[in-house]
């Protein structure tokens, strides 16, 4: 037994006291009443799913296990997982294991390249890493115990297994992936004394430096965790509900976040900016710009990375990418252009009166980065955000599973109910 399954045993009990307990003393109340125009929107804003693993607070922005993220920024994507799984930052001795442990599957089974090699030549990345993953579930240890009448108070072991060996494996295959549509000569091997993101980074084959992979660290740990109601996180709770095999779930949820409402924003946010650099060829002066995204609202078009649904402050997240590239890359031109749109677009937004909450969100900053270090193929970064995500659906379900949530299963009702119902 692991470290971490050593821990999450003797947390589990607590965990599952603790529900029963509001259950029995609780479970009756109300916690959230539905509009109908929250029935027909998205179900925006509705009570109604239980995840411990992070919240978004609308002062402090994405709080992983108690922890702003900006108090975090400085550890390893291994260390959030931990934290997400657990609640704790691991000792030295946890994280040492589990590092082993991803490294014990840090390369993949020789079909995923047959599967993926045989897939048409135009396939999009996200397309490939969805298939790839689901492939696996041939290898899924839930599945077996399952289908050999293991005990429901074990499937969390089976799925965590499955979970970190696809969190081990992830890092080979997203980065063959990139080689393959980049047509790249061949795919680079694993360097077994780099961590999780930096061999990530090796991989990759853009960037050597030191400083990319401190960029895929913060990266990584940074998009590893958003709540659970977001599109690829519920998909894949839902999915894994029925007791699905996690690789079939977790594809669900990348599929989710394929598309463009969901993990498409970092790409349009650097379009934008790069636009602006052409426009302009190079890094106009503040005035510039705001004549530039005036006329781009009186257009009818909007500010990408600017505006969000929740937060009343700048995205922590984004605030840590620009500390970043403030230390590492401040003489950049799309660097710049970005730090002024921070100066300019909130008082442009203000004074144009459709934005309520005018602050960037994490897409604003983090595609010029990607971009500086040779990072450049657009249509790749959804796949990036999905390397990282995948740590926080993993803990999400683990944990599911260990409190014995059941199968998701709301009621719908038609148009006719609600024209007669309300």
């Amino acid at each position: 037994m692991t470290m971490l399954q050593n821990t999450l045993s003797e947390k589990i009990p607590n965990w599952q006291e603790s529900l029963k307990n509001i259950l029995s003393e609780n479970g009756k109340k109300v916690i959230s009443e539905v509009t109908v125009e929250q029935a027909v929107k998205g179900m925006r804003g509705v009570k109604s799913l239980i995840c411990d693993t992070s919240s978004v607070s609308a002062e402090k922005g994405l709080i992983i296990r108690d922890h702003p993220i900006l108090d975090i920024t400085h550890i390893l994507p291994e260390e959030v997982l931990h934290l997400l799984l657990t609640g704790d930052l691991p000792s030295d001795d946890q994280l040492a294991d589990l590092q082993n442990q991803l490294k014990l599957h840090q390369d993949p089974p020789d079909y995923i390249w047959k599967v993926l090699e045989a897939m048409p030549a135009d396939s999009h990345p996200m397309t490939m890493l969805s298939v790839a993953i689901q492939s696996m579930r041939v290898d899924s240890l839930f599945v077996e115990k399952f289908n050999k009448g293991t005990v429901k108070s074990d499937y969390w072991k089976w799925i965590l297994d499955d979970g970190i060996k696809l969190i081990g494996v992830l890092p080979s295959i997203a980065a063959g992936i990139y080689r393959m549509r980049t047509d790249k000569n061949n795919r680079i091997s694993n360097d077994p004394d780099l961590d999780w993101a930096g061999n990530f980074a090796h991989m990759l084959g853009v960037n050597e430096s030191d400083d990319f992979k401190k960029l895929m660290r913060l990266y990584l740990m940074l998009h590893s965790d958003h709540e659970g109601g977001n599109v690829s996180a519920f998909s894949s709770l839902t999915v894994a509900s029925s007791l699905s095999s996690p690789f079939l779930a977790i594809g669900a949820g990348l599929n989710g976040l394929a598309g463009p409402l969901h993990g498409l924003a970092n790409q349009e946010c650097l379009k934008f900016v790069l636009e602006i650099r052409d426009h302009f060829n190079g890094s106009p002066t503040k005035e510039e710009l705001a004549e530039f995204c005036w006329k781009r609202l009186n257009n009818g078009r909007v500010i990408p990375g600017y505006g969000h649904a929740v937060l009343r402050c700048p995205d922590p997240r984004f605030t840590a990418f620009m500390n970043f590239g403030k230390k590492h890359i401040h003489d950049d031109d799309v660097f710049r252009i970005v730090e002024s749109l921070f100066d300019v677009v909130p008082p442009v937004l203000r004074e144009h009166g459709k934005a309520k909450n005018p602050w960037p969100n994490v897409d604003a900053a983090s595609g010029s980065l990607l971009y500086y270090y040779g990072l450049k193929e657009f249509n790749y970064y959804t796949v990036l955000f999905s390397l990282s995500r995948v740590m926080g659906i993993v803990s999400q379900i683990v944990i599911n599973r260990a409190l014995r949530i059941p199968i998701t299963r709301p009621k719908s009702v038609s148009i006719d109910w609600l024209k007669n119902n309300i």
